[in-house]
């Protein structure tokens, strides 16, 4: 019985993704790996015979940042695969099913690890998996981005918004700040970075 409410799930997930993620036809194989490994892990380590343990329901889910994803994107490199692996794990946040996300990213990263686009979308998806929470993971793995290439606007401004969403709003503007003195005039992102940084509490 396990087995056929995993294959089920796997089979709704897929379909989810391919309804209303969004997906291009380039991150297709990308996302059925992600599943096939998901279901490798399953029977690996899945325990069908356990019996299940009702949990509460977390009050509030995180909810998926259009404008967030887009100036990600602004801010982005472009190469390799690893857009295709973020594409994936947008629609896998849209389709609510986080945990998704960042295993997409995490076999993305397998191909290129030192991708610091990646590594700025598994923070991203490690905190909305978290419920917003700022884990050491998602921590690490903005700092992972930012060791790769320490120029990339996206380590600190995803690592700021992170704080300023869970009230940490000093070590917020502290990163924010040093990020806007050093962003160009006329960058994309220049603007939402200025609004954010106003928006934060004194």
């Amino acid at each position: 019985m396990g087995w056929l409410i995993v294959i089920l799930l796997t089979l709704a997930t897929g379909a989810a993704l391919w309804k209303w993620g969004k997906l291009p036809r380039s991150a297709f194989e990308p996302v059925a790996a992600a599943l096939l490994l998901g279901l490798a892990g399953y029977a690996l380590q899945g325990k069908p015979e356990v019996p299940g343990k009702p949990v509460q329901p977390r009050a509030e889910a995180v909810q998926f940042d259009e404008k967030q994803a887009e100036t990600r994107a602004q801010m982005g490199q472009r190469f390799g695969s690893g857009p295709n692996w973020l594409v994936a794990a947008d629609g896998a946040m849209r389709a609510g099913v986080p945990q998704a996300a960042v295993t997409y990213i995490k076999s993305g990263l397998k191909e290129n690890p030192r991708d610091p686009d990646l590594w700025v979308g598994l923070g991203n998806a490690l905190i909305v998996h978290n419920g917003g929470m700022v884990s050491p993971a998602a921590t690490y793995a903005f700092q992972r981005a930012a060791d790769i290439a320490p120029e990339h606007p996206g380590p600190p401004f995803f690592m700021g918004l992170a704080l300023a969403q869970s009230g940490q709003f000093p070590q917020a503007r502290a990163i924010w700040s040093e990020l806007l003195a050093r962003t160009p005039a006329d960058a994309p992102w220049r603007a939402d970075l200025e609004e954010r940084l106003a928006q934060l509490p004194s």
